[in-house]
């Protein structure tokens, strides 16, 4: 009877009798510490302290106790609470919950917390001290005070921008579950970034080199991120060309695409710059990931561009690949569904 109660609950499962013997388990239990786990002394068979001394509370205490225990799986940390459950003839009943997710979440919160915090941090920081030196040594000193309001200007601006970024992606991860309908020219927003920021490429030494199609690319999605995600593919691949172009921007149709199984609509933007080292590309979409923290900075970077760009394309059921060598540029793509499944 304990063995069948045991194998019905839908997580790992022990039973632990008065004398220390597992007397029971389920298939969780047995994937998680073995299938000869059953007879064994759970002491010899659990070994974490903090598990064997959240047992040893339930049998003496007669009380619930929880204590965390760790396991690898294919290479991946797995956090687990374990509740152990004191019942009649002071046995125990040991139940596991995995709690890697919310770990993860709890983690990812406290890392942007900490980021945001260093990333406003350094311009305040730089704009005090500014503030400081323009009421005192340099007051009079009319050079100085132009200088530092330069970079002072900056400064701010680069606070707004992050800020700015910070909303987009909370707007964003809030739509992410809510797939769009409404119909946009895809083709028509390419052009009109492509004109918009032809000022900027040509500032950087760089031409833009298009190949798009002479007629609309309909597809169902949110003009305004698509907007988003265009602009900040080229405006990425103009500032780190290092003045070696074109920067290319094709757009283009494909029928069933393997990776959406179906037609899409690709937009390839490539440049001819230094590219990324193949280990860094696995870590480019996470927030505030930078491969060079001075210059990214220096080119007004916020470190939040592409996870806006990733955030935006889940949310069109699409998919973003990476891939760059260095030496050879880098090569940016974006795969979108042509039509509504």
């Amino acid at each position: 009877m304990d063995q069948d109660i045991i194998e019905a609950i839908p997580i790992p499962a022990l039973l632990v009798a008065q004398a220390g013997q597992i007397l029971a388990t389920n298939d969780g239990a047995r994937g998680l510490f073995g299938a000869a786990i059953q007879g064994r002394h759970y002491i010899t068979a659990l070994r974490q302290p903090n598990l064997l001394d959240a047992v040893e509370r339930a049998v003496t205490s007669q009380k619930t106790s929880v204590a965390p225990y760790l396991s690898t799986e294919a290479r991946r940390d797995i956090t687990w609470q374990a509740t152990c459950t004191p019942l009649p003839d002071r046995r125990v009943l040991i139940a596991l919950e995995d709690r890697t997710a919310m770990e993860d979440a709890f983690q990812m919160r406290r890392d942007f917390v900490a980021n945001v915090s260093h990333e406003l941090r350094t311009p305040l920081t730089a704009l005090l001290g500014f503030i400081e030196t323009l009421r005192g040594a340099a007051r009079n000193d009319e050079e100085a005070r132009e200088r530092f309001l330069g970079i002072m200007e900056r400064e701010a601006g680069r606070m707004n921008r992050l800020v700015a970024d910070l909303l987009s992606l909370s707007r964003v991860e809030a739509d992410e579950r809510v797939r769009p309908t409404a119909m946009v020219d895809i083709n028509g927003i390419v052009r009109g970034v492509a004109h918009t920021l032809t000022p900027v490429a040509e500032a950087n030494e760089i031409a833009l080199a298009l190949e798009l199609p002479d007629k609309e690319l309909l597809i169902p999605g949110d003009a305004d991120q698509l907007n988003q995600v265009v602009t900040n593919l080229i405006e990425n691949a103009v500032k780190y060309s290092d003045g070696k172009g074109p920067v290319s921007v094709e757009l283009g149709t494909q029928a069933n695409h393997p990776a959406l199984r179906g037609d899409a609509i690709v937009l390839i933007v490539q440049d001819r710059g230094e590219g990324i080292d193949p280990v860094h590309i696995p870590r480019l979409t996470e927030r505030f990931y930078r491969i060079d923290n001075h210059r990214s900075r220096e080119m007004g970077g916020t470190g939040l561009g592409l996870a806006i760009v990733k955030h935006i394309v889940n949310r069109h059921r699409g998919r973003l690949r990476i891939e760059s060598e260095k030496g050879t540029g880098s090569r940016f793509s974006v795969i979108l569904p042509l039509q509504a499944s």
